[in-house]
């Protein structure tokens, strides 16, 4: 199936209020072009090097999504262009994000990153670290960037019923913080392997790579 086949189909599955990043990572640019031409506008990178050359090259309409984990010392070379930071999971980076925002003259949108699954390779903060940063006075100090919501990485599991719980928990909280800020409208989760139940458990964004771009290379 073709690019343009497969992300019509995932369109066509989740409906229009779901924000679809094409993760396009180690993809070539020819590859990107094709997604574009075809209407696919946010595009997600988790190295900064190539997000960067990427981002060069390639049309300035894209919304580019840093989707891995990021390194303080990275920021600067993204902040004047980035659309949306993923994976911010501690004050230090949220800090580094903002004094790069304030050099570019720009407000970032960031999602906190929440730690969903047990498995000790996924970053992010408990949700009681998450809640504590939120409600704390540091983050309204921080006036370039914009908490917009939550990101999280479920289990390496086709387990349906331990995704669902991961899904339903984050789901919870989004909504929990979401009443009381008019700020917090996304919650990104669910990738290739689990994209479906995401979008069933709350999920407004999903990061899908290989059901777009096919296996990485």
């Amino acid at each position: 199936m073709s690019i343009e086949k497969k992300i019509s189909q995932i369109q066509s599955q989740v409906g229009s209020k779901v924000s679809l990043v094409a993760v396009s990572k180690t993809k070539s640019e020819i590859e990107i072009t094709r997604a574009y031409k075809f209407g696919q506008r946010i595009f997600g990178e988790n190295k900064v090097q190539e997000l960067v050359s990427k981002q060069n090259n390639l049309p300035k309409d894209i919304n580019w999504h840093m989707i891995g984990h990021l390194q303080r010392n990275k920021v600067k070379y993204i902040a004047p262009f980035i659309k949306l930071i993923h994976g911010v999971d501690n004050l230090k980076l949220l800090k580094e994000i903002n004094k790069q925002a304030k050099k570019n003259n720009r407000k970032i949108d960031c999602l906190i990153q929440i730690k969903i699954s047990s498995e000790e390779s996924k970053f992010g903060l408990t949700y009681n670290d998450a809640s504590s940063l939120l409600k704390s006075e540091f983050i309204s100090e921080l006036e370039n960037i914009n908490i917009a919501g939550f990101m999280g990485m479920a289990s390496n599991t086709s387990e349906q019923s331990i995704l669902k719980k991961e899904f339903n928990l984050l789901n919870d909280f989004f909504n929990e913080f979401k009443k009381n800020d008019k700020n917090i409208k996304t919650l990104s989760m669910g990738m290739s392997n689990d994209y479906i139940l995401a979008v069933d458990c709350g999920s407004n964004m999903i990061r899908v790579g290989s059901n777009i771009f096919g296996s990485r290379n």
